[in-house]
């Protein structure tokens, strides 16, 4: 099945981006997928936002955070490793999948690559 994750990851003191830490963890979600067979479509590094809400994670309080968005197929174990292993690292503050269409070629066609500001 084809899925789409988005992570947050937190952000440094005074909202400095932390690149190492988004890396490390692409790093690992992404091996993780490899190793059990799945194929990453695509990465992206959306950059640091200022997060709708603040969120408490890991008792820490986060008002910004630097998103990622990857694609990938993989199986649904798989996919349920990935969110447990993201869940928790306590760098993640937020981590999403959903699954992208019923997994029929005709309609993962229609699926482009994930768009976002080149800054």
């Amino acid at each position: 099945m084809l899925y789409e994750m988005i992570g947050i990851v937190r952000c440094g003191p005074k909202g400095a981006p932390n690149l190492g830490e988004v890396k490390e963890i692409v790093l690992t979600a992404g091996q993780l997928i490899l190793r059990q067979g799945g194929v990453i479509r695509s990465l992206g590094n959306w950059g640091v936002f200022s997060l709708p809400r603040t969120v408490s994670r890991h008792q820490m309080r986060h008002h910004n955070g630097h998103y990622f968005a990857m694609r990938f197929d993989s199986s649904s174990a798989t996919q349920e490793a990935v969110r447990s292993t993201l869940a928790l690292d306590p760098r993640v503050v937020r981590s999403m999948s959903v699954k992208l269409g019923d997994g029929k070629l005709e309609t993962l066609s229609r699926f482009g690559k994930v768009e976002w500001d080149q800054k």
